[in-house]
């Protein structure tokens, strides 16, 4: 509102107040007045469109996060939300769809708020656009050790009819369709989206292993394995909000999501001697089936309170799920001549689950004169799972059920309250803040009864285990030039696989355990940024220091004979590794990120981001050191150029292109090998204010996304490496339509006189 006319009689000002479109509101009241609702009247006379014009940049980079713009990610359009987090710098997506920042994984939210959904069920015509934040203040949740990723989902509120549709296809077996609606009239604002994805791909991997005793390389074997997956899913998402008054807003939002899987796998194994003779071979077929359902339900109210800036807000997010997992495996073992070496095997798998997941958070924030502000919240998470495994082997006719089954339930409790202080002294701004976490795991394997968990804290002896402060300064220096120094206390607590001591045994050669001794990781952060900001892009430079104790990390080793032993009946190799995990006792990261943006000229502009890292890690296992350390560093450049022609066929054209390069990295007992990758697209919008385009992109563009890793250990040497999907090729068509109605503003008014508009 914009106060046109000021009078100054003693107690009594004069008040006229406009918006755009709308006709002046003249009236009297005293100088201390909350206004309330103004009501403008719509002025016919002025209901012409109004056009801005600006474009944002893809990522928006602050001294506390990035921001990045998924609708200006080409290469990610009809994919899916892994295929726009491995296009946004400083952050990766290993062979598994778990998302790495810094070599860290950072929480996942969605819309500020837990999830139960997998980044690959969320569909990246979804997601209007990510924020990054690489060490969170006492604000957010203190298990976000690796930094914090909020994708926030699209939700238009233009006025009248606006949306979007698109249509997609490509290779292997790619087809997708989406649709978002949106309809903002009076009080109310009405949305509904939906999505579908059908996906197609072949995973690979190979691997190396030799034994080793005292030193001595012993037998060895190659394995590889080919996967034909196919993954569809369907989802709908809708909701509204209801604008009370200028201060007061609900909104609910419902969505739902299916999903369906199908995998046929082969392994090909080769068994030699340590003088190199072949001993026998081994092949393995498997064929994996499933699905599941999952509900969101969000309630959010939000008020507004006189004074700019003070707001409280409360939400309740509550996610339901369940589905079903059915694998068939036959595994068959030759020798040299042919000839079959044991009686085939037969193992069936069943699985089911069922998950309940809620949120409840409340936030205030009170604005405290010029710079000051007082921010403070509760949150309460609950989140309960019960899944059911059941393994069976048939061996000459005859099928046992199998040691391996597990039936299990565990219930995850989070209370959390914090309050944050920002103000400003002698041009340093700074922000103190303090957050209490009581947290609780309650695991139950019901066959056997054995419980497992954690509580923190446990009583007043470990209470500081409950405390995460933060601290942030920040000072401008100069024009377009600011510094931040900011420290927080952090906590990664086990997540259940990680504790379950359920045997995987997916892979007969590398199975797989949790460890329910396990301890959370408490680490300190420590972060140096200085942001530049000028005429034509923005620099960033980060220097960052972490320092973690009882670090959960990986550990792997041959079985024992007594494992093997209570294995056998599920053909488990004699030579398989068993992968765990373990609290290391310590560990250091030291490290450096540069991103710069940098436009130049009018049509192209270019983003490169550069991370170097020290790790130090300090392991024990049984009196084995396992510690570990160097460096490691990683680069992604992303490449847009917008063509400007006379010819219609490649005016508008926009291309872009994203490579990145990983190098090899320390691990306890190994490394991770180098990887890179390249993905390209390009753009064409057509017909009135670019609402129609075609997008064309192709993903690892060289065929050579892959992930490695080396282990190296007293007992086993291996090489191995796996890929997610080959290179794919996807095509996708997009309309917009709608614009904000002003007919609607004529019609009300002639019928009912001139319609008012809260503001």
């Amino acid at each position: 509102m914009i106060p046109s006319a000021w009078r100054s009689p003693p107690s009594v000002f004069s008040r006229s107040p406009r918006f755009i479109r709308f006709t002046a509101r003249p009236g009297e009241g005293p100088t201390e007045q909350d206004l309330g609702n103004i009501k403008l009247e719509q002025d016919a006379q002025t209901l012409s469109a109004v056009t801005v014009v600006g474009q944002k940049p893809a990522l928006q980079m602050g001294i506390d996060r990035k921001t990045f713009d998924v609708e200006k990610s080409l290469v990610a359009t009809g994919g899916s939300a892994i295929d726009v987090m491995k296009n946004i710098p400083s952050v990766s997506v290993d062979v598994d769809g778990n998302v790495v920042l810094r070599n860290q994984s950072p929480q996942i939210f969605v819309d500020g708020r837990p999830t139960i959904l997998t980044l690959d069920q969320i569909s990246a015509n979804d997601i209007e656009r990510i924020e990054l934040i690489t060490n969170p203040s006492a604000r957010f949740d203190a298990a976000s050790v690796g930094g914090v990723i909020n994708i926030i989902l699209k939700k238009n509120r233009k006025l009248g009819l606006n949306g979007m549709a698109s249509v997609g296809a490509g290779a292997p077996g790619i087809l997708n369709g989406n649709l978002n609606l949106n309809l903002r009239q009076d009080k109310f604002n009405f949305f509904v989206s939906g999505n579908y994805n059908r996906q197609g791909g072949i995973a690979k991997g190979e691997s190396f292993r030799q034994n080793i005793l005292n030193g001595v390389k012993q037998d060895w074997f190659n394995q590889q394995s080919e996967a034909d997956s196919r993954r569809r899913f369907a989802s709908v998402r809708f909701g509204a909000d209801y604008f009370l008054d200028n201060r007061n807003t609900l909104s609910i939002t419902q969505g739902f999501t299916n999903g369906q899987f199908r995998t046929d796998e082969d392994q090909d194994q080769a068994y030699y001697t340590a003088a190199g003779v072949l001993d026998r071979t081994g092949d393995r077929t498997s064929n994996n089936r499933s699905r599941f359902d999952r509900a969101n339900t969000q309630l959010i109210y939000k008020h507004k309170f006189a004074e700019p800036g003070k707001e409280l807000n409360a939400d309740i997010n509550y996610s339901w799920g369940n589905g079903n997992n059915n694998t068939n495996i036959l595994n068959r073992y030759f020798n040299p001549d042919g000839s079959s070496n044991a009686p085939d095997n037969i193992v069936r798998n069943q699985g089911s689950d069922d998950n309940n997941q809620l949120t409840i958070q409340v936030d205030f924030t009170d604005p405290r004169g010029e710079n000051a502000k007082l921010e403070t919240g509760v949150r309460t998470y609950l989140n309960e799972q019960t899944s059911l495994f059941n393994s069976y082997s048939r061996l000459s006719g005859v099928e046992v059920k199998l040691p391996l089954s597990n039936h299990y339930n565990y219930r995850e409790m989070v209370n959390a309250a914090y309050v944050t202080y920002t103000d400003k002294i002698g041009g340093i701004g700074y922000q103190l803040g303090l957050r209490a976490e009581h947290s609780k795991f309650d695991g139950t394997l019901i066959d056997s009864a054995m419980k497992f968990g954690y509580e923190y804290p446990s009583d007043f002896g470990n209470l500081f285990n409950a405390l995460f402060p933060s601290v942030f300064l920040s000072k401008e220096v100069g024009d377009g030039n600011e510094l931040q120094l900011n420290y927080t206390r952090r906590i990664r607590r086990p997540n259940f696989w990680q504790l379950n001591p359920f045997v995987d045994i997916n892979d007969p050669l590398n199975l797989r355990q949790g460890n329910p001794a396990l301890k959370p990781e408490f680490t300190n952060s420590f972060e140096f940024n200085y942001n530049k900001t000028y005429g034509t892009g923005s620099f960033l430079g980060v220097v960052y220091y972490r320092y973690s104790t009882d670090e959960i990390t990986q550990y792997s080793d041959t079985i024992t004979a007594a494992k093997y032993e209570q294995l056998n009946n599920a053909a488990v190799d004699p030579n398989a590794i068993l992968n765990t995990f373990i609290n290391a006792n310590s560990e250091q990261q030291w490290g450096a990120e540069l991103t710069l943006q940098q436009k130049i000229g009018s049509q192209f502009d270019l983003t490169p981001t550069f991370n170097l890292q020290y790790m130090k890690v300090k392991a024990n296992v049984n009196n084995l050191d396992l510690s570990n350390e160097g460096f490691n560093w990683e680069t992604k450049l992303t490449l847009n150029y917008r063509l400007a022609s006379t010819s219609p066929v490649f005016n508008k054209l926009a291309f872009q292109l994203i490579s990145e390069y990983e190098s090899p990295e320390v691990i306890p007992q190994g490394k991770r090998k180098a990887r890179y990758n390249t993905d390209v697209a390009v753009k064409k919008d057509f017909l009135k204010d670019n609402k129609a385009s075609i997008t064309f992109n192709v993903n690892d563009v060289f065929n050579h996304r892959r992930w490695g890793t080396i282990y190296d250990t007293e007992t086993f040497y291996q090489d191995s490496y796996r890929r997610r999907n080959v290179r794919n090729f996807r095509i996708t068509f997009a309309y917009k339509f709608g614009k904000t109605d002003f007919a609607l503003f004529r019609k009300q008014r002639s019928e009912g006189g001139g319609r008012e508009e809260e503001m």
